[in-house]
């Protein structure tokens, strides 16, 4: 009787395993995302973060590879150490994976949209429902809905997760592999939230129709919200 409890305690716990591989969202990539968010993915188009992919290139940022005293000659496009912060979705379901073209039909080869936002397979779905539903009946949707199907609003943590990901970071999750652009080799890599989200590196804020309404609110929304653009008919 206990060796049957025993296997079928092991059979439940393989079989929640298993629906929560399954029900984990995966990337869908920029072109995805870009379908609908067309004006985003052009001004995203022009910044460091869309050829972040480009930089592992050999004879490309030559002087700062030198400071890192990494070899400006290498090609550590298929560098797995490098990959992860130069990529979306590096070792994750759907994610970019070593040799794939970084510029493919998801086009994952550059820190796009999901790197900051979460993987998309799940939640762009409801992004298509609540607009409907607002325009049906004026009634918004809870925006914690799309944190259960794996939307990120935590940015800073993101952000993070690379530019502040070095040893003797401040910050706590930091581990290896580590990234040679420290402060230390040179101070335009400190990283502070607060300023890097107000530059360039990002694209361009449009105005939010109301779709979602509640918590979660990212605490820059209401500022951008200000400047932000209408979106083009």
């Amino acid at each position: 009787m206990k060796r049957f409890l025993q296997q079928l305690l092991g059979a439940a716990a393989l079989a929640c395993l298993a629906q929560a591989a399954v029900a984990a969202p995966t990337y869908v990539g920029v072109k995805v995302c870009t379908k609908c968010h067309d004006v985003h993915g052009e001004s995203w188009a022009t910044t460091s973060h869309a050829k972040a992919f480009d930089s592992l290139k050999a004879n490309t940022k030559a002087e700062e590879k030198k400071k890192a005293k990494l070899d400006p000659a290498k090609d550590y496009t298929k560098d797995k150490d490098c990959v992860g912060c130069h990529s979306t979705g590096f070792g994750k379901a759907g994610g970019y994976a070593l040799g794939k073209d970084p510029g493919g039909p998801e086009k994952l080869g550059s820190v796009g949209c999901e790197a900051c936002h979460g993987p998309g397979s799940d939640y762009r779905e409801e992004h298509g429902t609540a607009e409907k539903k607002l325009l049906r009946s004026q009634q918004s949707t809870p925006r914690k809905l799309l944190v259960g199907k794996g939307q990120n609003f935590d940015y800073e943590k993101a952000c993070a997760t690379c530019h502040l990901n070095f040893q003797g970071s401040p910050l706590k999750g930091a581990k290896a592999p580590f990234t040679p652009f420290t402060p230390a080799v040179d101070a335009k890599y400190k990283f502070e939230f607060d300023k890097a989200v107000r530059t360039k590196a990002l694209h361009e804020h449009y105005k939010l129709k109301g779709s979602f309404e509640g918590e979660p609110i990212p605490k820059v929304r209401a500022e951008f919200q200000k400047t932000a653009k209408d979106i083009p008919e």
